[in-house]
């Protein structure tokens, strides 16, 4: 078990931790698909999702309205359409809209009163504005890949975090759903992980490519990460 008591900050992943993005993305990519008249399966979306999206990532960095429009073309290539230049922009029109799992903000409300908190988020500046009016929480830091220049895996990210919140990386627990895009750079680093995996007992990976590493701790959602927290921290 973690020693809690030991951290001052906690530091999220945004979507897909705290956010639902993988409603968010099948809501926004449905109508498109429809419209075409293809229909594939949910795991088939987010498979692709996640191919596309690290593929664009990977490349010279650009920000993550651009990413999506990537996105959008490539499920335009691999279902044989040509996306419209308003269709192109539908994922990051969405993101405004996305939704707080249900136990996120309680959660936050919780953590507040005993860390401080931050995110590590591939997201642009504009886009996390709009998102964290859903969270009902201030944050003591925000660090976008816009302010990076860089997207998760890269260390980075989580380098640039640890200087702006001016913490030696012992006082920093990671707080995140995707193995490939958080716990595994965050272990690389020597910081401590809790792995949100919301997606026990599905299929797959969901939106986030393929990969493996070992957390510190395992919860499958932020309600039970709070309440092995309160058996050390108390209410």
């Amino acid at each position: 078990m973690i020693n809690f008591k030991q951290f001052n900050v906690l530091t999220f992943d945004c979507y897909g931790t705290l956010i639902d993005w993988e409603s968010g993305i099948l809501t926004a990519l449905r109508p498109l698909l429809k419209k075409y008249e293809v229909s594939p399966t949910d795991n088939e979306i987010l498979d692709l999702y996640a191919q596309l999206e690290s593929e664009a990532e990977a490349r010279k960095f650009q920000n993550y309205k651009a990413i999506l429009r990537q996105v959008v073309q490539g499920m335009g290539e691999e279902f044989g359409f040509t996306p419209q230049e308003d269709e192109l922009n539908s994922l990051a029109k969405a993101i405004p809209r996305w939704k707080p799992f249900p136990d996120t903000v309680p959660a936050l409300r919780f953590l507040k009163k005993h860390f401080k908190l931050a995110i590590i988020s591939n997201i642009d500046n504009d886009l996390i504005t709009s998102s964290l009016k859903h969270l009902k929480v201030k944050f003591d830091a925000i660090i976008t890949a816009e302010q990076v220049k860089s997207y998760k895996p890269s260390r980075e990210n989580f380098l640039f975090a640890l200087k702006t919140l001016r913490q030696p990386k012992q006082k920093v627990l990671h707080v995140a759903q995707s193995i490939f895009h958080d716990i595994v750079p965050a272990k690389q680093l020597g910081l401590s992980t809790v792995w949100v995996n919301r997606r026990k007992n599905l299929e797959g990976f969901g939106a986030t490519p393929p990969a493996y590493a070992q957390p510190d701790l395992e919860v499958p959602d932020l309600r039970s990460l709070v309440t092995l927290m309160e058996q050390q921290l108390g209410g």
